[in-house]
């Protein structure tokens, strides 16, 4: 900077060059060295080439806009030009500092959703049946019933063979229902949901311990994002990886870091939706380590509390062995009804032996509130719902409560989910048109 003003000087050199250019006795004796000289009063002095007869010595007066040389001064513009255009090239240097340190938001952004569960994600379905599972007709429906995004899972196995060659029919019918979003003005989470390193159910968990596990995560999102990298950042956001189970919540914040850095380099500014190890559990939240100046992060945490209640007689879970009576709001589970039950069983009720309601529910956000206020980011509730097996009237009062939680903290939504065991059209196509009233009904 101080060369091109130095070159900017010289193009003005005739104006005010002295017929025998020198410094008053006292100031000949600078202090500095190089192409700037500090005057003992603190001026500035840009030195030019030259030899030692000929070297000219200019001391600027930035404030006033004058140039004085040889203790005269001299009436020019030069001193006041210099000036504004060094403030210009520290300012591009600053704005592009600034641009470059604080990511613009992408503009993406959820309030009610549902997750497309069991069509690109664990699911045997395949070819016709697959196909027409989740259609075009779903979208329409579900944005006329006022929600603005639904949740993808997506699965490994699903998107890629073992050699992890891309199947093409699957990520077909992925862009067709990103083009379907897009025609009915929904916006869409895709969710890397489960890998063939790592199943949240699963006690086997290579991802944790396999490099080359690691690095073929990074392949399927290298391939996501060559895919759907062109899809608008207001409409698309991806999620990492579903529910990461891992003994050390390290582990996991070390692995999303690399994550984030690899697509970072190629998408600086797609939201990405990132939960906290174990289950993206509310009570880990303040485990999760997030990454510092990026605004298009959205965090995300799982619901299902209490237990006992959404995932009674759940033929996958623990709890779901219990059988005796539920209750919401209230007790959920009677402390006699646990007598007699067998020791494994009766602790995995333990987390559901207690009074549960609205007040003890918003309790349990305490943490995801607290990284929320930290960080200035948004929260996602990526997941919530109850299977239909406890009595109707305790679920549906459950869905009430939660859902008024979230809204209350201004925290977007999707159940869990939209066809299946939690759904609002169960696998038969019926329509739950009492929980799809609680869902929509305006607050």
């Amino acid at each position: 900077i101080y060369y091109l003003a130095w070159s900017a000087l010289q193009r003005d050199d005739n104006r005010f060059r002295p017929a025998n250019p020198r410094l008053p006795e006292d100031r000949s004796k600078p202090t500095g060295s190089g192409d700037q000289i500090i005057l003992p009063d603190g001026d500035f002095v840009l030195k030019g080439p030259g030899d030692g007869c000929r070297r000219r010595k200019v001391r600027l007066a930035w404030v006033s806009g004058k140039a004085r040389k040889g203790g005269e001064s001299v009436k020019s513009g030069v001193g006041r030009s210099v000036g504004l255009f060094l403030v210009g090239i520290w300012g591009a240097v600053f704005c592009a500092w600034a641009a470059a340190a604080e990511p613009e938001p992408s503009g993406f952004g959820v309030s009610r959703g549902t997750n497309i569960s069991h069509w690109l994600s664990q699911s045997s379905r395949r070819g016709e049946e697959r196909r027409a599972f989740f259609t075009e007709r779903d979208v329409a429906f579900l944005a006329e019933l006022g929600f603005d995004h639904i949740r993808i899972p997506v699965d490994e196995e699903q998107l890629w063979d073992g050699d992890g060659v891309p199947d093409e029919e699957s990520f077909s019918l992925l862009q067709s229902a990103l083009d379907w979003c897009d025609l009915n003005n929904l916006s869409v989470v895709v969710d890397l949901h489960i890998l063939r390193s790592h199943h949240f159910n699963h006690a086997e968990k290579p991802l944790w311990t396999d490099p080359a596990a690691q690095d073929r995560l990074l392949d399927c999102w290298r391939d996501l994002s060559d895919r759907l990298g062109s899809r608008p950042l207001d409409k698309v956001a991806y999620e990492l990886m579903n529910e990461p189970v891992a003994d050390d919540a390290e582990d996991w914040n070390r692995l999303l870091a690399r994550i984030i850095g690899f697509i970072r380099a190629r998408e600086p500014r797609r939201t990405l939706v990132i939960g906290s190890n174990r289950w993206q559990s509310v009570h880990t939240f303040d485990r999760l380590r997030v990454p510092e100046g990026d605004p298009n992060i959205l965090l995300s945490f799982h619901f299902y509390t209490p237990m006992a209640l959404t995932h009674y007689r759940a033929s996958w879970n623990k709890v779901g062995e219990y059988t005796g009576p539920v209750r919401y709001p209230g007790h959920v589970v009677e402390d006699a009804a646990i007598v007699g039950l067998p020791l494994d069983l009766s602790r995995a009720l333990e987390s559901s032996n207690r009074h549960f309601d609205r007040d003890a529910l918003e309790e349990l956000l305490v943490k995801p509130l607290a990284l929320a206020r930290e960080t200035g980011l948004s929260l996602y509730c990526g997941e919530w719902g109850s299977l239909k097996t406890p009595p109707e009237e305790d679920r549906l009062r459950w869905y009430a409560d939660v859902r008024a939680i979230l809204e209350k903290h201004g925290i977007g939504w999707a159940t869990w989910d939209y066809k299946g065991a939690f759904g609002m059209v169960d696998r038969r196509g019926k329509v739950d048109e009492r929980l799809i009233q609680v869902l929509t009904a305006a607050n």
